[in-house]
């Protein structure tokens, strides 16, 4: 693109290839941008909540995913438009900070630009619009703040963690089993967690699938799973007190670096090598023994001769171990990864009180189980189901459950959740608005009838009528600060009562209990993931709006 001016001294922008671009400017600009960002949000809406629908997405390799995790399906999804692509970083980010949400925080944005559209159609500035938005995001943040609940949790006392869990779950389709794997999510955080720093470090969390057995059959083991077996067949099944070599170097002799080139010419010359190649073997296999070690995990493989010299010196040895599960098994068993065989050494042994190999169903599968460990700080959610694509979506339904735990842990306060925090945001947003003289009044407003789609669209998933149901849940909000108002007899201080009180904790009856009072039905969510869903979509939402010029290759 470059700027000329003709004979009057007037600019005008030359395109480069103009002739194959597309150009839209201005409202029409936006307006394109807008009814993209809507079309992805429209296709997570029905998504949203413990009634959601799943979508079925399938790859061009022919790879089904059956999920309604909304990180997940934008994800799978192949988007061309820009704008669309925009929506798919906001829920990839709100899945990397917070890892749960990030349906919700689609739907939220795209309810934003709906609104906004209906503004920029009134002749508002998309400027003003963008401050307005700005404006009441900060209201609704701090407003969050306000309505928020700390509540005290102990190793002992895990009740109010696995509740929040299992709100998470019951959006997923494990939540037939939602109280079991909720225990199971907040069993592993606390196993790994400092409580001191508040900090949870989810990679020494290890989740397995295997398929067979039902979904009930989900464990939580304190120790490490390892998808491999003994290397041959006639080795113990059963260590226990296991002293474990962590070994990175190959049961095999070692090969020089340079090019070379062995002359055998002679029956001697051939045995003297095998002879050598074996005195190799005995010396590796004598170092283990001597150190104390009763078993061997190898990162790489090792030959028939040297299986069976292992076998008959009657040391267990596991081969073909990978380099994160080496790690993860070092780090539990207190072992370090050793090398060469010259540095190992009885401190660098790991120590587990039990080492057991299990074999699944007719096919013969094995896994082997590393448990009662030095260092139990590294553990194993192992997972079963019907079919691969269960598995899949437990792992990123426990992936969601896990990371509301962990940020549970590093800040324990919670919001209501079924909606209730969106309308009692959207009555304090709505009531704060005339505070504000100028334009951007228009855009708080819209602002607060945004937050309205998030329990619309839950009591719509529901099979409830979302108008009618949305109304009498906003009215219950708000009956506690009319009772006041009798006395109060000010508006004022209806407005402050409004914002600071209200009845935050109505909400859409979704499961059909027979309130609507979430405290009561246990529906919690965390309140950094809802004030951060609310500042993401509100980014994203301005960064769209701001954009009038669109320059696009023309297609072919």
């Amino acid at each position: 693109m470059a700027l000329a001016f003709d004979e009057y001294g007037r600019p005008f922008i030359i395109i480069k290839e103009q002739g194959q671009k597309a150009r839209l400017r201005g409202l029409d600009a936006q307006k394109a941008n807008i009814s993209a960002g809507k079309a992805v949000a429209r296709i997570l809406r029905t998504s949203l909540g413990p009634k959601g629908m799943d979508k079925m997405l399938q790859s061009p390799d022919g790879d089904v995913v059956i999920t309604n995790d909304g990180a997940t399906i934008l994800e799978q999804m192949d988007v061309d438009n820009q704008i669309a692509k925009l929506m798919v970083e906001l829920s990839r980010s709100q899945d990397y900070e917070i890892g749960d949400g990030t349906t919700g925080v689609v739907v939220l944005a795209g309810a934003l630009l709906e609104q906004a559209e209906k503004l920029l159609e009134r002749g508002i500035h998309p400027i003003r619009i963008s401050e307005g938005y700005e404006m009441a995001s900060k209201l609704s943040v701090e407003h969050l703040e306000s309505i928020s609940q700390k509540f005290e949790f102990s190793v002992t006392n895990i009740e109010p963690l696995v509740q929040t869990c299992m709100t998470t779950l019951s959006s997923k389709i494990v939540n037939r089993c939602k109280r079991a794997l909720a225990e199971i999510a907040v069993k592993a955080v606390l196993a790994v967690a400092d409580l001191e720093r508040k900090d949870v470090n989810l990679e020494l969390i290890k989740v397995e699938g295997k398929v067979g057995g039902k979904l009930e059959d989900t464990e939580l083991i304190y120790g490490i799973l390892v998808d491999k077996d003994m290397s041959h067949p006639q080795m113990p099944k059963r260590i226990e007190d296991a002293n474990i070599a962590i070994l990175t170097c190959p049961f095999e002799p070692p090969k020089p670096k340079t090019k070379h080139k062995i002359d055998i010419d002679t029956v001697e010359k051939f045995q003297t090598l095998r002879q050598q190649e074996q005195n190799y073997f005995d010396d590796m296999v004598q170092k283990c023994k001597d150190v104390g070690a009763t078993l061997v995990i190898c990162q790489w493989g090792f030959d028939d001769e040297a299986n069976h010299l292992l076998m008959h010196r009657n040391l267990p040895a596991v081969r073909w171990v990978g380099g994160v599960e080496l790690e993860l098994i070092a780090i539990a068993t207190g072992g370090r990864i050793v090398p060469r065989f010259q540095e190992l050494t009885t401190e660098k042994l790991g120590k587990a009180g039990l080492v057991r190999e299990k074999s699944f169903g007719t096919t013969k599968d094995r896994m082997l189980y590393i448990e009662h460990c030095a260092n139990s700080r590294a553990v194993t959610i192992f997972i079963r189901g019907g079919n691969k694509m269960m598995i899949e979506e437990t792992k990123r339904s426990l992936h969601d459950a896990l990371c509301v735990a962990r940020n549970l842990i590093r800040n324990n306060s919670i919001v209501y959740g079924g909606g209730s925090a969106e309308i009692s945001c959207s009555i304090a947003v709505e009531a704060a608005a005339d505070r504000y003289p100028g334009v951007e009044q228009y855009a708080i407003r819209s602002f607060a009838e945004a937050l309205d789609s998030i329990p619309m669209a839950l009591a719509e998933n529901s099979g409830l009528p979302p108008i009618d149901t949305l109304t009498a849940v906003k009215s219950q909000q708000i009956k506690r600060c009319l009772e006041h108002f009798i006395y109060l007899q000010h508006l004022n201080i209806l407005m402050a009562w409004l914002l600071q009180e209200g009845n935050p904790y109505c909400g859409i009856d979704c499961n059909d209990v027979g309130t609507n009072n979430m405290r009561e039905q246990n529906v919690f969510e965390t309140l950094i993931g809802k004030q951060q869903q609310i500042l993401l979509a509100t980014q994203v939402v301005k960064m769209i709006l701001k954009i009038d010029d669109v320059i696009t290759p023309a297609e072919y």
